[in-house]
């Protein structure tokens, strides 16, 4: 017979929703709005930072692939730890490492020195991502999941566009080590707001008999799961879309239309805010298709890669006429609606002990996969085609057609998506 006092200390299931929900998706998204700032503010400070010391397109590029490769490398160790720690405090301590190493990059004198900062940018962000996404899902009801990820994910664009906007403006007034030095302040901030955060219990995988599995079972957990195997390649091949956009889309402006990193800036700060559109769309559109059809949530990225990037040529080919700038508003929408439902596919078929494990994946290989390496085989594909406005054109459509193949990918993805989905539907999550 079991005692009542033990049992009424017993973890209850945790409660979704409410003003604790709320503090979560707020903090997390703020966080993740700096994240995209001190991570894009790169792209529109690319020109006068290379002619400032010295710099190749590929070394530019190979500054920004550093900070995806640390983040892909340490993404997944750092997200099997979190789930067997604490999301918010890897949450709160993650943000502060970043922004410290944001700052340190605005101190830069050369080439190394720009490239070390940028690493630990990249490895504070690793554990950001995973901890955030399994925060939020489990704060709200799975039938909300879409539409919490679709205001998480907001903050991609939005930081986007802020740090191209804002960046552009002051590396024009104060020069290009200023938004390094400006945008690293509320990461700290906010990194301390973080650990206020309301966390769920950490969970055991129920045939452990109370223990954990190593690291590589649970990898194994994850990847045996055949919708999550074909996910994570049709991410990997959509990440070296996107990221390599965000790095050389500013540039490639300069060089095709002759103007300054601040017009640049604006303009593609404005797409970025057209794209704000995208991610609740994307989120709304996830969940009410979900409703509708068993693989509606998985539609959403087959219909936004390929429509974005086919779009993405066509912009290029149009060199940026107004036609052209408003079909860019247009893929923004398309590549930033696939992400929230991105972010609830890799909650939605694992199970609680892997939540965090299994965005930790998904960071290593969108990036491993091709993101880490977009936007240096673009740089390097345009200094080999002669560099200037044609050879980075060029280069930029070859984007879009990897953005093509990734919609075929995530539909091969969609076959076993229901199957996947019914093997985990009656876990519950605890409170912390």
């Amino acid at each position: 017979m079991q005692d009542p006092e033990t049992d009424s200390k017993q973890p209850s299931e945790l409660k979704t929703g409410g003003w604790r929900a709320h503090y979560v998706l707020i903090v997390c998204t703020l966080l993740y709005i700096i994240n995209y700032m001190d991570r894009q503010v790169f792209s529109v400070i690319l020109q006068p930072m290379k002619i400032d010391l010295g710099l190749t397109d590929a070394q530019c590029g190979l500054a920004s692939t550093v900070l995806i490769f640390g983040m892909a490398f340490f993404s997944f160790p750092i997200a099997y730890l979190i789930d067997r720690w604490s999301r918010r405090k890897a949450i709160a301590l993650m943000a502060i490492l970043w922004s410290i190493a944001t700052f340190a990059t605005g101190l830069a004198r050369n080439f190394i020195a720009v490239l070390i900062p940028r690493f630990f940018v990249g490895l504070g962000e690793a554990g950001f991502v995973p901890g955030g996404t399994a925060m939020i899902s489990a704060s709200y009801p799975k039938e909300k999941r879409g539409w919490a990820m679709g205001i998480f994910h907001i903050a991609i664009p939005l930081g986007a566009a802020a740090g191209v906007i804002l960046g552009g403006l002051l590396s024009v007034k104060y020069g290009w080590r200023t938004p390094f030095l400006f945008f690293a302040v509320p990461g700290v901030i906010l990194g301390i707001l973080a650990f206020f955060m309301k966390d769920y219990k950490t969970a055991e995988q129920p045939d452990t008999a109370g223990g954990f599995k190593s690291f590589f079972v649970a990898l194994a957990d994850v990847l045996k799961l055949p919708t999550m195997r074909w996910y994570y390649l049709g991410l990997g091949i959509a990440v070296f879309m996107t990221s390599s956009v965000l790095v050389w889309l500013p540039s490639l402006m300069m060089r095709l239309m002759n103007i300054s990193e601040a017009k640049a800036g604006l303009i593609t700060g404005g797409i970025g805010l057209m794209a704000i559109l995208g991610a609740p769309l994307g989120g709304f559109l996830a969940d009410f298709w979900q409703r509708k059809n068993p693989r509606g949530r998985m539609y959403i990225p087959v219909v936004a890669y390929i429509l974005g990037g086919g779009l993405l040529i066509v912009v290029v080919l149009t060199r940026f006429s107004y036609v052209g700038i408003a079909l860019a508003c247009v893929y923004g929408i398309a590549a930033a609606a696939a992400m929230p439902a991105i972010a609830a596919i890799s909650q939605d078929v694992v199970p609680v002990a892997h939540k965090g494990l299994s965005m930790g994946l998904a960071i290593f290989a969108q990036y491993m996969l091709g993101g880490a390496w977009g936007p240096y085989i673009v740089g390097a594909v345009s200094d080999g085609l002669g560099g200037g406005a044609d050879g980075l054109s060029i280069a930029v459509m070859l984007c879009g057609v990897f953005g093509i193949v990734a919609g075929i990918l995530f539909l091969v993805a969609s076959r076993t998506y229901p199957e996947d989905l019914q093997k985990v539907k009656d876990e519950a999550i605890l409170e912390e």
